[in-house]
């Protein structure tokens, strides 16, 4: 009787798998455990599964969700993408402009957040300073405490914070676009623009579509600007899911309803990149 051979890399990645198994897999089942369980451990069902889905908060923190991942990622690509295009030309500077492109990336998040918060306060803000001395409004505005301009306010500062990462891959992938293929286009009169639209984004696709995959991940996990700047207000009009997890177990201590919530959030979570992951593959096999 013949035995299979057991492959001596199974053997090296096997206490990696371990780790990783006792990082992941434990605290996930203990979350499903709390989520069905109340606060003396007796099993309740689907219970607090009911009481979050029918909060009335829920929805709005939905809609928060989405209005600051969709709306930070689309920033976050149309500057990144514009930024490494630039970068990827010939100037004096570049290497300087370059280096100095990198700061809002690798400046701390807390850092950045309570930088920004500093500048868009109502009374002592520079930006509030600045808008009113050209004149662009009349008082100042109170962009973290107005509902209707909080959000705007800190997808702006994500999108500021993020789009370095972009344009230093689009800057690596444009890098890999063989010249004959600029040649080529020149030679058929086209003009910068259309090398742009024609060459440079078509060989970017695999890239862009990687990118943003990770910038929405990162999104959805996002917690240290808003909690940091706005802590989820005014009136929970910047209150997204991961903020609003960390408040219920460690401002209320409701412990199974937040794991309640990990555990919808984290299906939520694995649908979009279900659903990216098989439009990326279909698009790889056309």
């Amino acid at each position: 009787m013949s035995t299979r051979k057991i492959s001596p890399g199974l053997w090296f990645i096997l206490p990696t798998m371990l780790v990783l198994i006792g990082l992941i897999a434990y605290p996930m089942l203990s979350t499903i455990e709390l989520s069905v369980t109340n606060a003396s451990g007796a099993f309740v069902g689907l219970r607090n599964f009911n009481i979050v889905i029918n909060s009335p908060s829920t929805l709005l923190i939905i809609s928060n969700t989405l209005v600051y991942v969709f709306g930070s990622v689309f920033l976050q690509l149309v500057l990144g993408i514009a930024a490494g295009i630039l970068l990827n030309q010939s100037f004096v500077g570049r290497s300087i402009l370059r280096s100095l492109m990198l700061v809002p990336w690798i400046i701390p998040g807390i850092v950045a957040a309570m930088t920004w918060a500093w500048m868009f306060h109502t009374d002592y803000g520079i930006i509030n300073y600045l808008l009113t001395q050209l004149g662009i409004i009349s008082q100042p505005v109170g962009w973290l405490t107005n509902p209707n301009t909080v959000m705007p306010a800190l997808i702006a500062v994500n999108a500021w914070k993020m789009f370095p990462f972009v344009a230093v891959m689009v800057l690596a992938g444009l890098q890999s676009v063989p010249d004959e293929l600029y040649e080529a286009s020149r030679i058929d009169g086209a003009e910068f623009r259309h090398e742009v639209w024609h060459v440079m984004l078509p060989q970017l696709r695999p890239v862009l579509f990687s990118i943003t995959l990770l910038l929405v991940i990162w999104a959805l996990d996002g917690i240290t600007i808003i909690y940091s700047m706005t802590g989820g207000g005014p009136a929970n009009r910047s209150m997204i899911f991961p903020i609003h997890i960390y408040v219920q177990a460690f401002e209320y201590f409701e412990f199974n309803r937040a794991a309640a919530l990990s555990v919808l959030y984290f299906g939520f979570i694995s649908i979009v990149i279900a659903i990216y992951m098989r439009l990326f593959w279909r698009d790889e096999r056309n």
